[in-house]
């Protein structure tokens, strides 16, 4: 299937564009109240949202959590070294570029057509040092030299779901391996109850880091209904209290968990390994409605 343009708006020359990709049907589709901003859709689950004339904004309710993370793992402004596993539409990326000019990044997105989309119809500032590799994440991953990472953030799903080889103990060895001493890593989680995908995910990088943060709705927490969870771990302590201010002051405020009700949380759950590791559950039809 070729690409094809829709008329969004009476009068205006803005459409969406809509294109196969190779995880399924890709849709760009104009924000109704931001001038350059779009939605991106891959077989109708919203995936990114980019306004190309102010990239520090972020729609989305997990990407702002992870936007929270880019601007407290360093002194505001200060250019970092961060790898991303997952590309979309690389609103994250953008953020990093605006927020901390100068930063040196490496975005990982295996689906070579998504990213010749995005580059085409919503270009990249000419300034910014992103670079774009086409492979597996994990491959990907494994190419990024020893300590050359402030931040690694894992946002990678394929059909809704996290592949299993992104979510065990040898994958965090592997991000370890490309921190810098007192990097962090940041992960987006989708689940739903009884949540034990996101408590297993937990306990994983409980194995690996010694200090985790979880932000999330509460009513997720709860396990009321399924949604994202954004997962902070590292080696040095965090910083809790600004990143729960700054939760809580969202839109739609999220809850911070960590140390000992963390631990609760997890409910005994034990470390996913390779061998035994499976994709996150799929999200209910009633997600995306």
């Amino acid at each position: 299937m070729g690409k094809s343009r829709n008329p969004r708006r009476s009068g205006a020359d803005v459409a969406s564009v809509v294109e196969t990709v190779d995880g399924g049907l890709a849709e760009l589709i104009p924000d109704r109240d931001r001038a350059r901003a779009w939605t991106l859709l891959i077989d109708g689950a919203p995936q990114s949202h980019v306004d190309l004339d102010d990239p520090s904004y972020l729609s989305f309710e997990y990407q702002r959590r992870l936007g929270h993370v880019i601007d407290l793992v360093a002194p505001p402004g200060r250019p970092v070294q961060a790898v991303h596993l997952g590309g979309g539409a690389l609103t994250l990326a953008r953020y990093a570029a605006a927020t901390r000019p100068r930063s040196t990044q490496q975005v990982v997105e295996r689906d070579a057509a998504l990213v010749q989309l995005v580059r085409r119809e919503l270009p990249l500032d000419r300034g910014a040092r992103i670079r774009v590799r086409s492979v597996d994440a994990r491959e990907g991953l494994a190419k990024v030299p020893d300590g050359w990472a402030d931040l690694v953030i894992a946002d990678v799903f394929s059909g809704a779901r996290t592949p299993a080889h992104l979510t065990s103990t040898e994958f965090l060895d592997e991000v370890r391996r490309a921190l810098k001493p007192g990097g962090w890593y940041a992960a987006n989680l989708a689940d739903g109850p009884p949540l034990a995908h996101l408590r297993g995910q937990i306990a994983t990088a409980a194995a690996r880091f010694a200090e985790l943060a979880l932000v999330a709705d509460p009513t997720v927490l709860r396990g009321k209904r399924f949604g994202n969870a954004v997962l902070l771990a590292a080696d040095l302590p965090l910083p809790v209290a600004e990143l729960t201010r700054r939760a809580a002051s969202d839109p739609h405020p999220g809850r911070v968990e960590h140390g000992r009700s963390l631990t609760d949380f997890t409910g005994g759950a034990v470390p996913v390994t390779d061998a035994a590791a499976v994709a996150s559950p799929a999200p209910p039809p009633s997600v995306f409605r």
